[in-house]
């Protein structure tokens, strides 16, 4: 065997590997992956997608995340492979396939990926290999319309390999001439994330866990036990896995050696090939060892360098990775070395900046707030590799750095784990610390080679964490069973500020000491070119990690690589700092965005759902069920805003009667959010940067006065939870310690509104976080000045709410409760002696009707949706300085309610709302208190309940539900089975099952004809209308003569081809005696009686009043309206049969809600009859009983007329001739009286109960 003598040779995976894609068009679009034993085909449902998922026959998938929009759904089979099953079907590509990433639906359209090229990366040990993914593929399963899009070339110079993948015969666009347009596919960026090289994949091990964490001594695995942290197509895939989960255990088997599903994760993985001649161990084979290192990337706080930092509330950090050194020997021997870097596990963010040095760290959280993530980070890594060594490798003189550094030595004095073992020494602690100050170190002349100097620190880490290896054991197992001797039971954690350049190089130490350590245990020693294979290894691994990072290769992999840094390696290094650079601020925002897709955590984005009746069914069950494993809790929030006018006096002032108002009495609010304007003077020097200096000053002083009360009623403390600040505009947000816990995914957000979005003088700063499963924002807003300039201020809104986005494309509406505190700077429109005169008499109703803020929420142009609780407080703007006097300056401004508090959600109930009596600041402050109603889900009784639903219905039902076999006439509905909500009543229908139609056969209704007086045998009325909800002026049943022959019957059964009545005795013998009898002609009825008028209604604005009254005589019916597009000839002759209507009496209001003249015209220009208006349903009518001679005298009660419906788009020319219409109404009510609209006077409506009545007259 021939094996190069550096790193392994690029080489495509083997045929067995690899499958081939086939497509079939008609009758239903499907995708069939087809391996040498199995098919796996897709085909997409387009009957249950979309809207129609939501709807009452529709599946509803138990994501909460999909409540917000459509479900993609799909259809699965898993069958063998045969000529009959792929009869239909043609090849998508020529070539063949590698795995399947899983499914994602997007623009509302589902694609699948696939792994159009790779390969050998890495071989670990025989018959275990890596692949690098090289092309992935999107084929769209919903629509052919993207079988011919060419895909757009990459412009990164680093993606050259992924962009020589696809050329003119990519399987986006086949055939298609140069000259012709290529449109973007809507997977492109996807594509080019997933084809640029950072990706990888094994179908012979699991390449997500570290060799002590996964089987030694097989090659089987099971995909759905694969680590999620590291798992980057879990989202695309989990819809294939749980389909997996539900085969039969030979299916399962069948599925996993088909290699058709494929886990991929990111990093890095390359094999060195060490001759025998360089290796450490010899072997009498000759065969040579491989040295391999593994990098994966964790998924769970992904993204770009300036986007993603610190730690979440979950205890994920950013950019961690798992690095993991192995080397194995033919001499029977496989060694494994772990270590870890990862964000400084605080609560931090950094700006991009295009000048160096310029971006600033800000910290968010205070150091008491993040402690509770800080300890489940280390948690999860001391459960996961044991002891914890840290290795900060910060500055001790640079600001920001030394700021992160002492709050991570903070955290770590905070830890459970840093406490001193048994015997009392810190050396026996589960997490230790060393602060290792990398650039004052390397300084010297020496340069990188003083980093050595790590050593003396870690070697007593590296001799107590040991490390993994297993042995060859002919004894325990047979040739070529290995036998775990060692494993590692500690891990270095090395951080720098952005875990690349230092952190690499101090890693690259780290790892040779422990392959020393190994090496002299077994008593030999290696060569130089084992060492410079193994620095070779690492540079390639800090470079691939930086790519992915920060967007070039890493700084400082000179010296990892040669063992000392030159002229040419520092010129390296500043081109990629200038790179890096550009980057960070112009590639990375729309790389970030494409990391949420790829993980599916952009707001409002599901899974593809596959078709699975027993799934859809324990979903709707578990909505019925949701107060089993739902509790809710009322927690209290406090709100204020002040404008501090840029004034700091105040910070040595009691600020009680602000943040603990007499009427909050010893409540202890669990929230409190405090927001200032002005916080410093909006000077020229200030508007384009935020001075966080001031901001520290009031949160101290804001947490100190919380706490000296808490102390006072012996309650627990406040911690800062995160704070932010735009120039002058800053949003504070304290919680009770307790909180901390039931509190995730805080985020904060700015949005600039002055100088046209430039400056920051003006717009918001907003906050959002979950409390338990409610998520709560609170956004903070200094809108424009000016006393006219109302638009602006509109403007400026609009611009917050479109334009503040949090994390993930989270926008302010994506929330359950919101509230807007601030400066809106809305006046009142009065002029000044007036507004003063009202202010004296305290007349706060008519200042209230001249609030500009007001009217523009009435009229719909600014905070729609939202709600202010009433104002009982006096104007908080503006004040003389240190007086309760408003402005005596020559300015003379007038008074304003500047400063409000807007609230939005129906969990939220407001308890207060006033100003405070501060008087340093030429504002009022203003406060508000709120009960807020959040939602906790157990999550295990949630699942426990699941599990049960789905066993049970299982059970019932079996696995149809597993195979949609031949589907092609099948639809979802068809198979989910569903049942009666209420005992005696059919099963829901739906588009292709239908309850009244049983095997395409009419459902027959059967009933026993009730006996008339005297013994009269009684049949169906004939001219009983045939909507049988409906209450007509016709009797059900009547009496019919015994000596009315067959002829005179038949016709007059039922108004419904579908009813079959059970004649009486008497009258089916004289039927059937008189079969072959004459027909003689139906016997008409009798007219109806006088129908009696009993009744009134009288119409006010929000009831009705329903009294009983004697009615008059009936006035003839109305004229016809105009505009409705027909002619009269056009009328049918039965819709222009008169009936009688009675007058009923007099006094009826007019609706107030005029007729929509934009919803009229529509109408009358589409010129089509319109359906009639139904008629009154029976539960209006005043009087419940029906005298049997009065033939459906309910028909005489009384209905008002039915209100149009709105426009609220109408213009000013639709609302004249809307307002015309209700005139002319009103003036004919006046003359004829009030009329019914739900009363129609035929069945084709030609009467005032038709249609045409509600069109607008001309």
């Amino acid at each position: 065997m021939d094996h190069p003598p550096t790193a392994w040779s690029a080489q495509p995976p083997a045929p067995d590997k690899s499958c081939e894609l086939y497509i079939r068009d008609y009758p239903n679009r499907s995708i069939a992956i087809v391996s040498t034993t199995h098919t796996l085909i897709l085909r997409y449902s387009a009957s249950t997608s979309g809207s129609d998922a939501g709807g009452p026959n529709g599946s509803h998938t138990s994501l909460p995340s999909t409540q917000r929009s459509g479900i993609a759904k799909c259809m699965v089979e898993f069958s063998p492979t045969s000529e009959q099953l792929l009869k239909e079907y043609r090849p998508l590509t020529p070539r063949p396939i590698y795995g399947t990433l899983g499914l994602i639906a997007v623009n509302g359209e589902v694609f699948i990926a696939v792994i159009t090229n790779a390969a050998r990366a890495a071989t670990v040990s025989p018959g275990e290999t890596v692949e690098k993914i090289g092309g992935v593929a999107f084929y769209c399963l919903s629509s052919a319309d993207y079988d011919d899009v060419v895909p757009l070339e990459t412009l990164e110079p680093d993606m050259s390999d992924a962009a020589s993948v696809y050329s003119q015969t990519s399987q986006y666009g086949q055939n298609l001439s140069r000259n012709q347009v290529a449109l973007e596919h809507p997977c492109h960026e996807l594509r080019k994330l997933l084809s640029n090289g950072s990706f990888y994949y094994s179908t012979d091990f699991d390449v997500t866990n570290r060799a002590q964490d996964r089987p030694i001594n097989t090659n089987s695995f099971a995909i759905d036990n694969f680590d999620d942290a590291f798992l980057w197509n879990s989202f695309m895939i989990s819809p294939l896995v749980l389909f997996r989960s539900r085969l039969l255990p030979q299916e399962r088997e069948a599925l996993d050696s088909s290699r058709i599903l494929t886990s991929a994760f990111r990093g890095f993985c390359k094999t060195m090939t060490i001759p025998q001649t360089a290796s450490p161990l010899k072997a009498r084979t000759g065969m040579p060892s491989f040295m391999t290192l593994i990098s994966r990337l964790s998924c769970r706080r992904a993204g770009t360098r300036f986007n993603a930092r610190g730690i979440d509330d979950d205890g994920h950090v950013a950019n961690f990775v798992e690095t993991e050194t192995i080397f194995w020997s033919p001499a029977g021997v496989f060694f494994s070395y772990a270590q870890v870097r990862g964000s400084v596990p605080v609560f931090w963010e950094q700006a991009a900046d295009l000048v160096p040095g310029r971006q600033k760290v800000t910290v968010t959280r205070s150091p008491e707030g993040m402690q509770p993530s800080f300890n489940k980070h280390f948690d999860e890594l001391e459960q996961t590799y044991g002891a914890v060594h840290v290795v900060n490798l910060l500055s001790e003189t640079k600001p920001a750095e030394v700021e992160l550094s002492n709050l991570y030595h903070h955290g770590i004095q905070h830890s459970p784990l840093s406490r001193a073992g048994m015997s009392g020494s810190p050396d026996h602690a589960l997490l230790r610390e060393t602060r290792y100050d990398f650039h004052a170190e390397t300084k010297g002349p020496a340069g990188y080679e003083a980093a050595k100097g790590i050593r003396r620190y870690v070697e007593d880490s590296i001799d107590a964490f040991s490390y993994f290896l297993a042995e060859a054991s002919e004894e325990s197992g047979g040739p070529g069973h290995m036998r775990v001797v060692l494993q590692q039971d500690g891990v270095f954690r090395t951080n720098c500020l952005d875990c690349l350049d230092r952190t690499n190089l101090i890693q690259t130490l780290i790892s040779q000491m422990a392959v020393e350590a190994f090496l002299h245990q077994r008593g030999v020693y290696a060569a130089s070119d084992f060492w410079m294979r193994h620095s070779s290894l690492w540079a390639d691994n800090g470079d691939n990690l930086s790519k992915t990072y920060a967007g070039t290769g890493a700084l400082k992999s000179s010296y990892t690589r040669h063992g000392k840094m030159s002229l040419a390696g520092a010129v390296a290094d500043m081109r990629k700092s200038v790179q890096r650079i550009y980057h960070n601020n112009f590639v990375d925002p729309s790389r970030q965005v494409t990391i949420d897709m790829l993980l599916g955590r952009l707001v409002s984005q599901a899974p593809v759902h596959l078709f699975d009746p027993i799934s859809d069914y324990v979903s709707m069950e578990l909505g019925k069920r949701i107060e089993e494993y739902t509790s809710y809790k009322n927690i209290s929030i406090w709100v204020g805003t002040f404008n501090l006018n840029g004034r700091t006096e105040g910070v040595d002032e009691d600020l009680s009667p602000w943040l603990f108002p007499p009427a909050l009495g010893s409540e202890q609010p669990d929230i409190y959010t405090v927001a200032f304007q002005e916080i410093v003077e909006l000077s020229p020097q200030q508007i384009m940067n935020s001075d966080p200096a001031r901001r520290g000053l009031w949160e101290h002083a804001v947490q100190s006065t919380l706490n000296r009360r808490q102390a006072a009623l012996g309650g627990e403390k406040y911690v800062l939870l995160r704070s932010g600040q735009l120039v002058g505009a800053a949003l504070c947000i304290f919680v009770k310690t307790s909180a901390l816990g039931k509190i995730r995914n805080v985020e904060g957000s700015v949005k600039k509104t002055g100088l046209s979005g430039m400056a920051g003088n003006k717009g918001a700063v907003a906050i959002r976080f979950d409390y338990a499963n409610t998520q709560i924002c609170f956004v903070t807003a200094h809108l424009a000045a000016g006393f006219a300039n109302y638009d602006e201020r509109n403007r400026d809104y609009a611009t917050i709410h479109h334009g503040l986005r949090f994390q993930r494309n989270r926008g302010i509406d994506d929330h359950d409760s919101v509230i807007w505190l601030g400066d809106f700077n809305y006046r009142i429109g009065l002029g000044s002696d007036k507004a003063r005169a009202l202010v004296k008499r305290r007349d706060l109703e008519a200042l209230y009707e001249n609030d500009q803020l007001n009217l523009q929420m009435v009229a719909g142009l600014a905070f729609p949706f939202y709600s202010e609780a009433r104002i009982s407080f006096l104007p908080t703007y503006r004040f003389d300085v240190g007086s309760d006097e408003y402005d005596t300056s020559e300015k003379a401004r007038i008074p304003a309610w500047t400063d409000r508090i807007l609230r939005k959600g129906a969990n939220l109930r407001q308890l207060l709302y006033d100003s405070a009596p501060l008087r340093f600041s030429d504002h009022r402050p203003v406060y508000a208190a709120f009960e807020c109603r959040v939602n906790i889900v157990d999550e295990d009784r949630r699942e426990a309940i699941s599990k049960e639903l789905y066993s049970r219905r299982r059970a019932d039902v079996g696995d149809a539900g597993t195979h949609v076999g031949d589907f092609d006439d099948t639809e979802d509905e068809d198979l989910i089975g569903y049942e009666a909500i209420e005992p005696g009543l059919p099963p829901a229908s739906s588009d292709r099952q239908k309850w009244w139609l049983e095997n395409k056969q009419t459902a027959k209704s059967r009933m026993s004809a009730p006996q008339g007086q005297d013994g009269q045998p009684m049949a169906l009325n004939p001219r009983r209308p045939s909507n049988p909800f409906g209450h007509g002026e016709e009797q059900d049943w009547i009496s019919v003569s015994r000596s009315s022959s067959r002829g005179s019957f038949t016709g007059s059964l039922s108004s419904s081809p579908y009813e079959k009545v059970a004649l009486p005795g008497n009258m089916a013998s004289s039927l059937a005696s008189g079969q072959n009898g004459s027909h003689n002609t139906p016997r008409r009825l009798p007219p109806p009686p006088a129908q009696q008028y009993d009744g009134s209604l009288a119409a006010k604005v929000g009831r009705m009043n329903l009294e009983q009254q004697q009615g008059s005589a009936p006035p003839p019916p109305p004229p016809r309206r105009q505009g409705t597009g027909m002619s009269s000839a056009s009328v049918p002759a039965a819709s222009q049969h008169q009936h009688h209507h009675h007058q009923p009496p007099a006094g009826l209001q007019q609706p107030l809600r005029p007729t929509s003249a934009a919803s009229n015209a529509s109408t009358a220009t589409r010129g089509k009859t319109a359906p009639p208006v139904a008629r009154k349903p029976a539960h209006l009518a005043t009087s419940p009983t029906v005298s049997a001679h009065s033939n459906g005298s309910e028909h005489g009660q009384f209905a008002p007329a039915l209100p149009a419906r709105s426009n609220t788009g109408m213009s000013m020319s639709s609302l004249e001739v809307s307002r015309k219409s209700v005139g002319s109404t009103q003036q004919q009510q006046q003359q004829r009286g009030p009329v019914d609209l739900l009363d129609s006077m035929e069945d084709g409506g030609h009467g005032m109960g038709g249609w045409e009545t509600l069109q607008p007259s001309r």
